[in-house]
């Protein structure tokens, strides 16, 4: 909003051509977000509290969870109006990425809200079932798989690139389709299990978004894309300001998720953030080294699924817990300990993935 009435008055008065930068839009979305979760943080806590919005905690965990039963919970809507609010105000809301990562993140936001409400304040301890969960999903990723594919400008847009080669590529044409759905899918819920330790997946997020927000920028850019030998996509710079309010509001609500948590992201924050970065990453066509960033998400959900084959075919747990958190708490790791080496791995992945733009 304030973009469009800086573009208007910035054809009677020079200094508003400033907010033309995306650069300068960014950090304002960024501090916009950021400010408002700060602001806005404790308010939310309280309310949720009072209202008895509560975690609960499951009793077969690792027992130190235990003290953490009746922290507020939902605590990702938060994320939600940060972000949301932030973006209206400082992006372009007639770029067509922009409105598919809006629709995508709340979207899924909204299957996480009702599954939360049905378990905190239903008291239902199935929440969403699993069937329908899946098919809502399935029918918002798909939508958005649909909306990118049939707008596509040229075959750059439907193209999987591969880092380390410089002419390396495939067209997926209607493959595309299904690799969009996969990538949003997919990481909403790679996401979602990892959010089981105080601000574990909330700084990952922060870092992985921050990534790809550069990654954005530089393919949004003929110049930078050209010499980077990285497909050019037109518009794709915008994302920058969507990218700089997730960093901004996930650094805010970390401020009240570290450890020991005053608030749980829930899965109306966890679903809406791993299916906003997924569907960032195949528009900016990087989606292996996305894979590459998200490491730990994508550690954490093959665990859970080696965990699970495991048991069934031979009876056996490879893991002592899964998703893999769980494992190295059981194994004595202190909390903190956990949290901070896997922020650490994630920060390394993420520079070994931003170094594979010069890799070519």
């Amino acid at each position: 909003m304030l973009y469009w009435l800086a573009d208007l008055l910035r054809e009677h008065i020079s200094g508003f051509g400033v907010f033309g930068y995306l650069s300068f839009r960014a950090i304002l979305g960024v501090l916009t977000a950021l400010g408002l979760s700060m602001m806005l943080g404790p308010w939310v806590i309280r309310k949720l509290d009072s209202l008895q919005i509560e975690q609960a905690i499951r009793e077969d965990g690792p027992q130190t969870h235990l003290s953490k039963s009746g922290t507020p919970t939902m605590g990702g809507a938060l994320i939600l109006f940060s972000i949301g609010l932030s973006t209206l105000l400082w992006g372009d809301l007639s770029n067509r990425f922009v409105l598919v990562v809006i629709f995508v993140t709340f979207s899924f936001g909204l299957i996480g809200w009702v599954d939360d409400y049905r378990k905190v304040v239903e008291k239902n301890p199935k929440g969403l079932p699993a069937k329908w969960k899946y098919i809502w999903q399935s029918v918002f990723g798909l939508v958005a798989a649909l909306m990118l594919y049939l707008t596509a400008a040229d075959a750059h847009e439907t193209t999987l690139y591969f880092p380390f080669f410089k002419n390396l590529s495939l067209e997926l044409g209607y493959f595309y389709i299904a690799l969009t759905y996969f990538m949003i899918v997919g990481f909403s819920n790679a996401v979602n299990l990892t959010d089981g330790l105080d601000g574990l997946a909330i700084m990952p997020t922060v870092m992985v978004g921050a990534a790809l927000g550069i990654i954005a920028y530089l393919v949004g850019n003929i110049k930078f894309a050209s010499y980077l030998q990285i497909p050019y996509i037109a518009g794709t710079g915008e994302l920058v300001v969507f990218c700089a309010a997730l960093v901004g509001s996930g650094l805010g609500f970390l401020w009240f998720n570290t450890h020991p948590a005053q608030v749980f992201m829930g899965d109306v924050g966890a679903l809406a953030l791993g299916a906003a970065l997924g569907v960032i990453a195949v528009i900016v066509r990087h989606e292996i080294v996305f894979f590459i960033m998200s490491g730990i998400f994508v550690m954490e959900t093959v665990s859970v699924i080696l965990q699970v084959t495991s048991f069934k075919l031979t009876g056996r747990r490879i893991f002592r817990m899964a998703p893999l958190h769980h494992h190295f708490e059981l194994k004595g790791w202190p909390e903190p300990r956990v949290i901070v080496r896997f922020w650490i791995i994630s920060f390394i992945l993420v520079l070994f993935g931003l170094a594979t733009l010069k890799l070519r």
